[in-house]
Formats: structure tokens, sequence, C-alpha cells
């Protein structure tokens, strides 16, 4: 596996629209606007898939996230991204992510599109090593107890709170 902060980005503008490259590493360093994808998935039975980072991870090492996804690589679509790091991150292979809202995240000199997609998976995962110390499948109450007590990335947080808000709607 490559170096993560050596992985080119497409860096983009308030408008998501490219306005050059940069690797990883760098647009993280000095703040650079770019693309991430966040996948929320389910299983039949409307667990949520939630996890603990690495703590090898460039941003939020450690922390719970209950959506898989990451960064969209230059030159690459939301919906490829969606797709490969679901299929990257859970271990498998056919899955079909839907979107359903993108936003611009940006919190302490950081900021990135978030394009948020919904997907459910009835089979078993084999999350990558590398992205996933801890596992489990939540249902929606476990997941808000554990968004009381414990650490959350917290743009995840921000797209579960619009993703309720538009499930509320």
């Amino acid at each position: 596996m490559t170096n993560p902060a050596e992985e080119l980005l497409d860096v983009v503008d308030e408008h998501d629209r490219v306005i050059g490259t940069a690797l990883r590493g760098e647009v993280y360093r000095q703040g650079l606007t770019h693309r991430c994808v966040f996948i929320l998935v389910r299983d039949p039975a409307g667990r949520i898939f939630v996890h603990r980072r690495t703590d090898t991870k460039l941003f939020a090492p450690g922390a719970y996230d209950m959506f898989v996804g990451g960064v969209v690589g230059s030159g690459e679509t939301y919906a490829e991204a969606a797709v490969r790091e679901a299929e990257e991150e859970l271990g498998v292979h056919g899955i079909s992510p839907r979107p359903l809202f993108k936003f611009l995240f940006r919190q302490d000199g950081l900021s990135w599109w978030s394009d948020v997609y919904e997907a459910e998976w009835d089979g078993p995962v084999q999350p990558q090593e590398s992205e996933v110390a801890w596992h489990a499948w939540l249902t929606p109450a476990e997941l808000a107890d554990r968004l009381a007590r414990d650490h959350f990335v917290p743009d995840g947080r921000e797209a579960y709170r619009r993703y309720l808000d538009l499930h509320a709607a």
C-alpha cells in the first residue's frame, strides 16, 4: 500500500470546482479544500456499520465513525470513490451506494466537500485492517448512546446530524 500522504487529490474552490491538485499530506497541512465521500452502511435489519479508525489515520486517528469513506482521488468522481471506499473499508464487492446530499464541511482551518451516500449490505464484512481497528453493527439507539459518550470524527457527526434531519422531514 502506498503512503496515504502521497495520494494526489483535486483541490477545489467553495463551489466544488477543481482549481488544482496536491498531495494529500500537503492538502491537510495547508488546509486546502478537497473532496470526500461518506457512506452510511446498514444491514437488512437497519443496523448501522460503526467502526473505530486506526491510530495511524492522518485525520482523527482512533476516533469512531458511522460512515465508511474517504478522500476522492484526483480525476475520480464522487460516485466512483463511494464504491471504491465502501468496498475497500468493508472488504466486500458489489456494493451500490445511493447518493443523498452534499455539503461543505469546515472546522479548524480544514475544509472538504462531503458527498453523503447510503447503502445496504447483507453479507459478511472483512474490514480493512489499515483503516478499521474495531467494528460492530449498531441499532440507531445504540449509535445514539455511543455518540453521547465516545469520540466520533467531527465530519461524520455533522453528516449524521444532516442525515437524521433529512430522514425526519
